[in-house]
């Protein structure tokens, strides 16, 4: 995340009064009064930089104003997870406290240690931050740092509650082809090869091991990454949960743009940038570090591929019926990123077990 900017009267969803009362009062580590600055990323939730007259710093954060669907941006969830991970080796920002009581600021918000370090979401912000020799150590700190999370016990740290355990592949096809059909009309778009790839998916998915906590998002833009290119702590918690640890395995990979790759979701990948790790090494890292059977890798990446068009045919359907503001949206390129990924799962199911 990075400072945008600074105000003290425009930090819209918060009462500051307010809610530096309840930090008084329930926050340790801060004294208010508190500059406020205003951080970029992590979805819409709104997030702050929150610092005080002795230069002690944390970051605040709550969903966005307005109509939330249900189960999004929960705070309570990521306030969880950071909290149950927090004695692990999986770098996570200290859980300082969590406000459930949203008469303080109209929904409950929760306090994080500040972790220095960037998030990479482009080869030209890559270029702009890291040194070729840093690059060479991302994709080991991001491996094994997403290995150490498939490597944790839920139950030990108090996640045990955290989601369903079993069929977790199962539910996400249901979820995301009911997505695509309610969708296809709204986007005026439909594809068969998205019909039959739910029917191929469902009939070879593999059997589901040991339940893991799943991050559901990993990735270089939700990672913070010092100058070294280790990572500092994982961000945007907010959809994670018990379930398949290949599933999200695969879409981590998924996300590791090479640069000889032919088709391409994003043409923006950070991981296009020179001196990064090729993909199959982290492949290989993963399968060294969890001795995970990795022999359906090309079912679960299918799989993603095919959750990803569904995501973006979603997003592109709301978008053309107006459901959300397309000022500044490159509707096209949205579209073609869409037909990328179907081309892509198309591809992968030729090889379906």
């Amino acid at each position: 995340m990075s400072a945008v900017s600074d105000s003290d009267t425009d930090t819209p969803g918060y009462d500051r009064p307010s809610v530096e009362a309840w930090l008084a009062a329930n926050v340790a580590v801060l004294a208010p009064p508190l500059e406020w600055v205003k951080l970029e990323g992590g979805h819409s939730n709104l997030t702050y930089l929150l610092v005080d007259a002795a230069g002690r710093r944390a970051v605040i954060r709550r969903p966005p104003q307005g109509e939330l669907l249900p189960k999004a941006h929960d705070m309570a969830r990521e306030f969880a997870v950071i909290s149950g991970l927090g004695p692990t080796p999986v770098p996570v920002a200290e859980a300082h406290a969590l406000c459930l009581d949203t008469s303080v600021t109209g929904a409950p918000f929760y306090v994080m240690s500040e972790v220095p370090g960037r998030a990479m979401y482009t080869a030209e912000a890559v270029e702009e931050y890291l040194s070729v020799e840093a690059r060479g150590n991302v994709g080991a700190s991001f491996i094994e740092t997403l290995a150490a999370l498939h490597s944790v016990d839920p139950d030990e740290v108090g996640l045990g509650d955290l989601g369903r355990r079993d069929g977790y592949v199962q539910r996400q096809l249901k979820t995301w082809y009911g997505s695509w059909t309610a969708s296809a009309a709204g986007a005026a778009y439909d594809d068969d090869r998205v019909h039959r790839l739910f029917t191929q998916l469902t009939a070879a998915a593999p059997e589901q091991g040991a339940a893991r906590v799943v991050h559901g998002d990993y990735g270089l833009h939700n990672c913070m990454l010092g100058p070294d290119g280790a990572v500092a702590a994982v961000l945007d918690w907010e959809i994670a949960t018990l379930g398949d640890p290949l599933a999200d395995f695969a879409y981590a990979v998924n996300g590791w743009g090479d640069p000889d790759d032919e088709v391409r979701i994003s043409h923006e990948s950070a991981t296009t940038a020179p001196g990064f790790a090729r993909r199959q090494a982290l492949i290989d890292r993963y399968a060294e570090l969890t001795g995970a059977d990795l022999s359906y890798i090309g079912f679960y990446r299918t799989f993603n591929y095919f959750k990803t068009a569904c995501i973006l045919h979603g997003v592109y359907a709301r978008y053309l019926e107006g459901k959300k503001s397309s000022e500044g949206i490159d509707l096209p390129g949205l579209k073609e990123r869409m037909q990328a990924a179907i081309l892509l799962a198309d591809q992968g199911a030729l090889d379906l077990k």
